[in-house]
């Protein structure tokens, strides 16, 4: 091997270029050729002045191939020139900079050339370029061989960093080989393990690593490994168990805590490892992750019960314990103090105020459980310790007051709860409707405003302003227009010359891509002809692709239309940017905007006027005359609009045949409204039919907003198109589809039952942020006092009882309502959701996954509220015999509201 590296050395030194052996553009040259061998050869042979020299060349070599596509040729000289330049470089600081390039990373060297190039290096000057390389973060991925043989060869102590730690477990994970010796044997061989395996413990995100076995064999890996070498004395004993419990002490991700736990577990602690360790296990039960604290909570249990812990070292764990969300955790800590209190009936007075921190537990079947251990064992308590249990027991529920006031002795009107006065409801201020801001004034405003649309701010103010904006300028002065938006838009897909090989034309002829195509047409990079014909296109057909895909064709209408005005004859303004945020237009805005048109002889649009008239205010006529008087075809159609009662479409609930709990809604048409609208807007008023599940797609984007806008006052006709879709956040658990759902809360018009439906949807959404947009729009409406809470309840149940809405989600989501103060309404949706369930319940012996934790839920709004009134079927449900947590609740909302108003 010797001889033939000396030999491509030699090649190399008397290479094409000519040069004297070891000059700069001797090694460039080499490197060039990607030979990292001969590379290394090469410069092991030039002393340090000639390295230093050619520091300059390889550098800008560097830069070079920097700027090199990914399959250039070229740049297979990167593993020649990570090595040329790191045994070039003299200082410690700059080798390790250079070897952790980014730009390497992915194409460095081997660790077995650079070694060799670094050998001669004095040891000090190794053990600091593995220091400095170990303090790389992760992703500079250093490999551990490198850095591992810079420390063997100094002599060093091996660096305990992250990349360094993780470097040597994965070194050891995947080394040897199915035929070579066993894990612990390579673990137990390496001379710095104690230091290693102190460092680990130091580590996050080790988790998957300490649980991985080597192939299917669960005696080899890292914990069995550790377990081995530390019953075999390889590892000092008490040093493990000591870091196995600081390191849960720590905290960390609940991975990595399972798996450190997995390590304590294996080594069996004795009994009376166990005990020194008392504070521990009471601070993890108190803070730790799930698995952790109930190992924590079976360790103190055995000391307890073993009577190794004080009473007071019980009570002090326990009041860690009963504060957990877990609820299995709780209740197993209640059993725990039930069997110390029967072996010591003495320890009453020091437990018993520990039991009593389960009384403002969320969960009753707690506090219940904790009545019963005050009903068995409060009368050997202390007077005084009973009467401050007695303050503390406020906090039951109002059904177990009665009981926990007799166990400590007391009249059961002792708990009588304090007359606080009626129930008052809390729910979020009616929203008020804001004003759109003034039309943009200047080319500056504007460039600002359309760099915020195409950024993604899809808002109707910002869209209407910058729409209007751009036909404005265009209008005043286009090309100053167009050179203040250039900066803004000279990185878009159309812009001229930015990608050739695209077609603008092609696409803008079948979607507009926003605002992009009224931008394009500004800087001519969409042909007047495509825009034409866009503009003249009536959809003929369309309309059978979905039932709401005719709320897109206005927005998009208006755009083309728009489009093809600023490339031809851009008016002054638009008619039909609205008055207010929600996408309504003031009567007498419209009024004077027709005027002005008139006295310039210019021409409304025909989408412009068709989307202000479906925008404009119905004000009873008051601005009919005004509008009349204009003597212009338009001004006559908006008197005409002005003083006709508009009909609204009948929106029926449906469901398909073979799924009757899946339901959905159909729309009828508006009649006599069709004759004098542009076809692309007739489709609104159509009727639109749901007789099975709902398909996907394209016309479903984010876009929710602008077809409220496009429809304001007219929300239940938007809703009940869109409903199908919705439904799938529930049904087939698809996500964010429901952002809409505070809009269509907040935007006016009547609430009917496709409103309803869709909130019903988004309740029962498995996406917990889309659960909370629905729970801001039921609160949103009954501020608005418009929450049919009837209905809304009745819809529920339908869906819950089939198991189209899972309940467990309903709780979720009807739990976050009433924790805003809401309970009063929270409890008239579920008054009306229940019955369904509960007749289910009743028929089948079994209730829907969900329902104990929905009648909790209820009964919580009820004490809170107190307008409990009779639920069908819930005495049947409560009258059943058993202690399970579902006719636990049961009882306990019977006992609130009182017998079945029916059934």
């Amino acid at each position: 091997m010797t001889n033939t590296t000396a030999t491509a050395g030699t090649a190399a030194r008397t290479g094409a270029t000519g040069s004297a052996p070891g000059t700069p553009q001797d090694l460039v040259a080499a490197v060039r050729t990607g030979k990292t061998a001969v590379v290394v050869a090469l410069v092991r042979d030039m002393d340090a002045a000639e390295r230093r020299a050619a520091l300059p060349a390889l550098k800008e070599l560097r830069k070079e191939l920097r700027g090199a596509r990914w399959n250039d040729p070229a740049r297979a000289a990167y593993p020649a020139l990570h090595a040329a330049g790191a045994g070039c470089q003299s200082g410690a600081a700059a080798t390790a900079t250079w070897l952790a390039g980014a730009d390497m990373r992915w194409s460095g060297a081997k660790s077995r050339h650079l070694l060799d190039l670094l050998s001669d290096r004095t040891p000090e000057w190794q053990a600091e370029v593995a220091r400095r390389l170990a303090d790389r973060p992760l992703v500079s991925r250093i490999p551990y061989e490198l850095m591992s043989g810079l420390v063997q060869r100094a002599g060093c102590e091996p660096p305990t960093t992250e990349a360094y730690v993780r470097g040597w477990m994965d070194h050891l994970s995947r080394s040897g080989g199915s035929r070579g010796p066993k894990f612990q044997d390579r673990l137990a061989a390496d001379p710095h393990l104690v230091r290693m395996v102190a460092a680990l413990f130091a580590q996050d995100d080790v988790g998957w690593q300490l649980e991985w076995t080597y192939g299917n064999d669960a005696d080899h890996g890292w914990t069995p490994a550790l377990t081995e070498l530390t019953a075999a004395g390889v590892l000092d004993r008490a040093t493990m168990v000591a870091a196995c419990v600081a390191r849960l002490l720590r905290g960390g991700k609940p991975h990595d805590q399972r798996a450190f736990l997995g390590v304590l577990t294996s080594l069996s602690p004795t009994r009376e490892e166990e005990r020194e360790r008392i504070a521990d296990w009471t601070a993890l039960l108190a803070d730790a992750v799930g698995p952790v604290a109930a190992h924590a909570q079976k360790v103190l249990g055995g000391l307890a019960l073993d009577e190794e812990l004080t009473a007071r070292q019980v009570a002090e764990a326990s009041r860690g314990a009963l504060f957990r969300p877990e609820k299995k955790l709780v209740r197993a800590q209640l059993v725990l103090l039930g069997k110390v209190l029967t072996a010591s009936p003495g320890a009453a007075s020091e437990l018993l105020p520990a039991v009593a921190d389960a009384f403002g537990h969320p969960d009753t079947d707690v506090q219940e459980r904790a009545v019963k251990l005050l009903e068995k064992h409060a009368r050997r308590a202390d007077e005084g310790v009973r009467a401050d249990l007695l303050g503390v027991a406020e906090q039951l529920s109002t059904v177990l007051r009665p009981r926990a006031a007799a166990a400590l002795g007391f009249a059961p009107a002792a708990l009588e709860p304090l007359d606080a006065g009626p129930h008052e409801e809390y729910l979020p201020p009616v929203p008020e409707p804001v004003r759109l801001a003034p039309p943009i004034g200047s080319v500056a405003e504007l460039a600002e405003e359309v760099s915020a649309l195409v950024s993604g701010r899809e808002e109707v103010a910002v869209f209407e302003r910058v729409l209007d904006g751009l036909v404005r300028h265009a209008h005043a002065d286009r090309a100053a227009l167009v050179e203040a938006v250039r900066p803004v838009v000279a990185r878009r897909w159309w812009y001229p010359g930015k990608h050739p090989h695209l077609t603008p034309d092609k696409r803008f002829a079948t979607s507009t891509f926003g605002i992009d195509v009224v931008l394009a047409a500004l800087f001519d990079a969409v042909g007047t002809d495509t825009l034409h014909r866009a503009t003249q296109r009536n959809g003929a057909g369309e309309e059978r692709e979905c039932p709401h895909s005719w709320l897109n064709r206005p927005r998009r209408a208006r755009l083309w239309e728009a489009a093809h005005l600023v490339r031809t004859d851009p008016p002054p303004f638009l008619l039909a940017t609205p008055t207010w945020t929600s996408g309504l237009l003031a009567a007498e805005d419209l009024v004077a905007r027709l005027a002005e048109y008139r006295d310039r002889g210019v021409r409304p649009a025909e989408a412009d006027f068709a989307q202000a008239l479906l925008r404009v205010e119905r004000d009873g006529g008051a601005r009919a005359a005004a509008a009349s008087a204009l003597g212009t075809p338009e001004g006559e159609r908006l008197a005409r609009w002005l003083t006709t009662e508009e009909a609204a479409p009948e929106v029926t609930l449906t469901a398909p045949l073979r799924d009757p709990h899946y339901l959905l809604v159909n729309v009828g048409g508006i009649p006599g409204s069709q004759e004098e609208w542009p076809e692309v807007f007739r489709g609104l008023g159509l009727p639109a039919f749901h007789g099975r599940r709902p398909w996907s797609c394209d016309h479903w984007s984010a876009g929710e907003a602008h077809r409220l806008a496009a429809l304001p006052g007219r929300r239940e006709m938007v809703a009940a198109r869109i409903v199908d879709q919705l439904s799938h956040v529930a049904t087939v658990d698809a996500r964010g589809d429901v952002a809409y759902l505070p809009l269509l809360a907040e935007a006016p018009g009547p609430a009917g039952v496709a409103v309803h439906l869709s909130v019903a949807y988004g309740l029962g959404a498995r996406a917990g942020e889309d659960r909370t947009a629905a729970v801001d729009a039921l609160l949103v409406l009954a501020a608005r006092g418009d929450l049919d809470a009837a209905r809304l309840g009745g819809l529920l149940g339908t869906l819950a009882a089939g198991g189209t809405v899972k309940a467990g989600r309903l709780v979720d989501s009807m739990s976050t309502a009433a924790t805003t103060g809401a309970y009063a309404t929270v409890w008239a949706v579920l008054r009306e959701a229940l019955p369904p369930l509960l007749e289910d319940a009743v028929r089948s012996g079994k209730g829907a996954r969900g329902l104990a934790d929905l009648l909790a839920t209820a009964a919580d709004c009820v004490e809170r509220c107190g307008a409990g009134s009779g639920v069908p079927h819930l005495e049947s449900l409560a009258e059943r015999g058993g202690g399970s947590r579902l006719v636990g609740q049961a009882r306990r909302l019977k006992a609130l509201t009182g017998a079945d108003a029916d059934g």
